[in-house]
Parts: C-alpha cells; sequence; structure tokens
C-alpha cells in the first residue's frame, strides 16, 4: 500500500507535525510505503498533516485511490489515524 503524505505550510502549527507523522509511521504495518505526496503518482490514500485545525494544506492535485485522511490534532488524530490505517489494511 502507498500512502502519499502531504504537509501544510506550517504558518500556525500547534503541535510536532514531523513527530506526528513519525509516530503514525512507526506503528504502520511494515507493507505500508508511505512516500511525500508528488504530482502524477497515484496514491492508495493520502495523509494530509495540518497544523492546525484550518488543515488548508491543498491537496487535491494529488491522485488517490482510495481516501484521504486528516491529522490536525497531535493529541487525538495520530491513535485514530493509526486506527484508520489498521482497519484498512484488513
Amino acid at each position: 500500500m502507498l500512502i502519499g503524505v502531504k504537509y501544510c505550510g506550517g504558518c500556525n502549527p500547534r503541535f510536532d507535525r514531523g513527530k506526528a507523522f513519525q509516530a503514525i509511521k512507526e506503528q504502520a504495518h511494515d507493507d505500508i510505503e508511505f512516500k511525500v505526496a508528488e504530482e502524477g503518482v497515484e496514491y492508495d490514500y493520502l495523509l494530509v498533516i495540518g497544523g492546525c485545525s484550518n488543515c488548508c494544506a491543498s491537496y487535491c492535485q494529488y491522485n488517490v485511490k482510495n481516501g484521504t485522511l486528516f491529522v490536525w490534532d497531535g493529541e487525538t488524530h495520530v491513535d485514530k489515524t493509526i486506527d484508520n490505517i489498521h482497519k484498512m489494511m484488513k
């Protein structure tokens, strides 16, 4: 499974976005590959990591087959995202 990762611009981060991504990546299955999202590549899912509740990062330019996951709260969304990724693998 290929998951594209898109970060917001970081103008008003309320949590460490890189640390949140590391936590997600470390708890994901080994057969999931995370790549910084690029136009022209098709992803199974897209992970958008926004630093605040606006989660304003543009992501419509990416090709995504199955859906987009959003993280904009480092406390609650990281665990929910990990759970969702595990469910997607079943």
